[in-house]
């Protein structure tokens, strides 16, 4: 009878994962919501085939040596993978593999719902109801802005990108421009304008992120680029935590030099309960819910789960980041 293999899964997943993976691993999971601590990993690697981990999981040279020679394969159940150690895998000849283009639909939806959620000051107006603060109709009371005949900004024309693009065109925006690395012509699809960082910055009343984070994008939106912004401008941030300065944005929301901003990432996450950001009222922070979905994380654990089983039958995953070379 052969050994079956065994998988190590960091945390709970959706039941379409663990149903791919029970009926032909030995899987142990850490039968926890919450992110596995550090010593836990460490100790629960040994001797595993496979690891099946999430972004908040620092799956480093140190992890992969406690895991032994036999590792093949670590499977991330997100897009992004800067939390594994590209090069010491590709040393030991393990493969990474993640989940990508799963959860379009589910952050494309979240950006817009954060767009109107920061514009309309919605977030304010639910808590002053539940504060006490509601009184009689008052006219100056709460003021948001509309989206109709607004220039729509987004940094990042990718399929999220994208996906934003074309909920937003009926709310009625006069334009929607965009920056890349290139001009798309997909862009055409909802009369999209490329244009450069510089014209997107200084022309977007509502600029939403939804790039990646490299060397290039990381803290491109600081003080400097705030300077250029008009001061009606509401900034959208679902791409990475890091490509705004935090401290930049705290100074540019509390002198005005833009109006709101809504995240759904930040840096660090969580992000300290004394951050200086959680103070304003013009500052909407969500705790990175743009895949939070049952149809997003189902799929994304059951394109987790089959990466593993794929690179364990010397398959090719579906998300390959890094191949495994065989001795």
């Amino acid at each position: 009878m052969n050994q079956l293999f065994k998988v190590f899964v960091t945390r709970r997943i959706p039941d379409p994962g663990t149903q791919i993976l029970t009926p032909s691993c030995d899987v142990t999971f850490w039968e926890s919501d919450d992110a596995i601590p550090r010593e836990d990993l460490l100790k629960n690697v040994k001797g595993v085939d496979a690891i099946l981990c999430m972004l908040t999981d620092k799956i480093d040279r140190e992890v992969l040596e406690r895991a032994g020679p036999q590792l093949q394969v670590v499977s991330t159940m997100s897009v992004g993978y800067e939390h594994i150690d590209l090069q010491a895998c590709q040393e030991r000849g393990v493969s990474v593999t993640n989940t990508p283009n799963v959860s379009t639909d589910s952050v494309a939806e979240l950006t817009v719902s954060l767009v109107l959620l920061t514009a309309r000051r919605l977030l304010e107006g639910a808590y002053a109801v539940k504060n006490g603060e509601w009184g009689k109709w008052k006219p100056m009371w709460l003021y948001g802005v509309e989206m109709k005949k607004r220039t729509f900004g987004i940094m990042g024309l990718g399929r999220i990108g994208y996906g934003v693009a074309k909920r937003i065109k009926p709310f009625g925006v006069e334009r929607i421009i965009y920056h890349d690395v290139q001009k798309l012509s997909f862009a055409s699809d909802f009369g999209g304008e490329y244009v450069e960082f510089e014209d997107l910055v200084k022309e977007s009343d509502i600029l939403c992120i939804c790039c990646n984070m490299n060397p290039q994008t990381r803290h491109l939106f600081n003080k400097k680029t705030f300077q250029k912004m008009k001061t009606t401008a509401i900034i959208i941030n679902t791409g990475r935590g890091g490509i705004i300065n935090h401290d930049d944005l705290y100074e540019a929301l509390t002198s005005h030099q833009i109006a709101a901003a809504g995240l759904d990432v930040t840096e660090p996450e969580p992000l300290p309960m004394n951050h200086p950001l959680l103070t304003l009222n013009n500052c909407v922070i969500l705790p990175h819910m743009g895949s939070n979905t049952w149809e997003s994380r189902n799929r994304m654990a059951e394109i987790a789960a089959e990466n593993i089983i794929s690179v364990l039958n010397k398959g090719r995953p579906k998300g390959e980041v890094l191949r495994r070379i065989e001795a």
